[in-house]
Formats: C-alpha cells, sequence, structure tokens
C-alpha cells in the first residue's frame, strides 16, 4: 500500500509563488511515476504535471507550461510541485497520485485529502 501526503498549499497574491510536496509512505516502485492534479469548484479534476521516476522525463498541462516545475527526491519518497507566476485559474485542491509512466495523465493510485491553493485577485 502507498500512503500520499500533499502539503505547501496557501494563499497567494497573484504572481506570486508556492511549492507544493507530495510525500509517499508504504511500499513503492521506483519504476512508478508521479502526477499532480487539481480541481476547482465546479469543474472536473484535470491533470497538470507528471514525472517518470526512471528516467525524469516532465509532462505538463499546456495550461502551466513555463510557469510550473515537477521535480522529485527519490531518496526522500517525494515530488514537488513548483509553481511561479499564480494566477486566479490556478486555485483549485491540487492533488498527486501515481500515474502510467507511458500515458502521464492517467491516474491509477487511491487520492488523497490534497492541498489548498488560493490565489487572490
Amino acid at each position: 500500500q502507498v500512503q500520499l501526503v500533499e502539503s505547501g498549499g496557501g494563499l497567494v497574491q497573484a504572481g506570486g509563488s508556492l511549492r507544493l510536496s507530495c510525500a509517499a509512505s508504504g511500499r513503492t516502485f521506483s519504476s512508478v511515476s508521479m502526477g499532480w492534479f487539481r480541481q476547482a469548484p465546479g469543474k472536473e479534476r484535470e491533470f497538470v504535471a507528471a514525472i517518470s521516476w526512471t528516467d525524469g522525463s516532465t509532462n505538463y498541462a499546456d495550461s502551466v507550461k513555463g510557469r510550473f516545475t515537477i521535480s522529485r527526491d527519490n531518496a526522500k519518497n517525494t515530488v514537488y510541485l513548483q509553481m511561479n507566476s499564480l494566477k486566479p485559474e490556478d486555485t483549485a485542491v491540487y492533488y498527486c497520485n501515481t500515474v502510467l509512466t507511458l500515458d502521464p495523465s492517467r491516474p491509477f493510485g487511491s487520492w488523497g485529502q490534497g492541498t489548498q491553493v488560493t490565489v487572490s485577485s
């Protein structure tokens, strides 16, 4: 079993930055890729970014390219999402999950509690 815990969310002004963390506990596979997703009120959950645990390759949604960066620390079983130039449209609950390496927009694990990101104005 793998448990995922998201943290790092908060309230920021437009143009500001936040760094989200996703810590995995329990048994994991080094070859499993991880992704970030978000869900705003009244909208479906959407893919944000993903990173491969094997080669570090990344994928991003068009809406966040150039602003968000996903990274990993295998020793800590943790993935990060650095969010810069935040916009009010980025306001959502952010979740991490395991994803298919060859189709990284597709999650396959259980969802955690997520972390709230609110961007004002």
